[in-house]
């Protein structure tokens, strides 16, 4: 396909290199062809680059497979997750996924990304239910604009959340920023 035509989504292969697009510019002066600047995600680094090609410039289009898997267990070096239809398990690397390990607690379903028989990583859902293990008390008075405090839930995580908050509680924590979202129900 063109690289013209890639979309925010798209998923695609460049110089032997698998991206997805995260932001596409089209410029196009009186004197010089259409230039596509993409911000670009590589999905076997993480890495965020930016790419500038001309208008006549293709890229091979790339489609990734989505398999919606449960979170099991620490395996070490890996984390284990397990297909809830076939029983099918795999081994994923710590290392692919240090700000996902944050957020997993057994039994989490979340949805595994495939190019062809490699796993890229792992979409989270866009915010989890986890429970305060360790919370600072409140002091009473510091009610100065949206008082917060400092807590750990039950995967290790540290944030903030509001003073209202206790330990046991069960909270609902956004993946994308690791901020508190609300309190969970029961």
């Amino acid at each position: 396909m063109n690289v013209t035509e890639l979309r925010p989504g798209n998923y695609f292969i460049d110089e032997g290199k698998l991206y997805q697009v995260l932001d596409i510019l089209l410029n196009k002066t009186a004197m010089r062809k259409m230039v596509a600047k993409v911000k670009a995600k590589d999905m076997r680094t993480g890495a965020i680059t930016e790419l500038a090609r001309n208008s006549g410039y293709d890229v091979e289009k790339a489609i990734l497979d989505k398999k919606k898997m449960a979170y099991l267990y620490d395996a070490g070096d890996n984390l284990v997750f397990m297909d809830n239809s076939t029983y099918e398990q795999i081994e994923i690397a710590k290392s692919k996924l240090e700000w996902e390990m944050n957020f997993l607690t057994p039994n989490l379903e979340i949805d595994i990304l495939f190019y062809e028989s490699e796993i890229l990583g792992i979409t989270l859902p866009s915010s989890v239910s986890l429970q305060i293990t360790d919370c600072e008390p409140a002091v009473r008075g510091d009610t100065v604009n949206k008082a917060m405090k400092n807590a750990v839930v039950e995967t290790g995580y540290k944030l903030r959340v509001p003073l209202f908050i206790n330990n046991g509680e069960t909270i609902l924590v956004r993946t994308d920023n690791g901020e508190y979202d609300g309190r969970a129900n029961k």
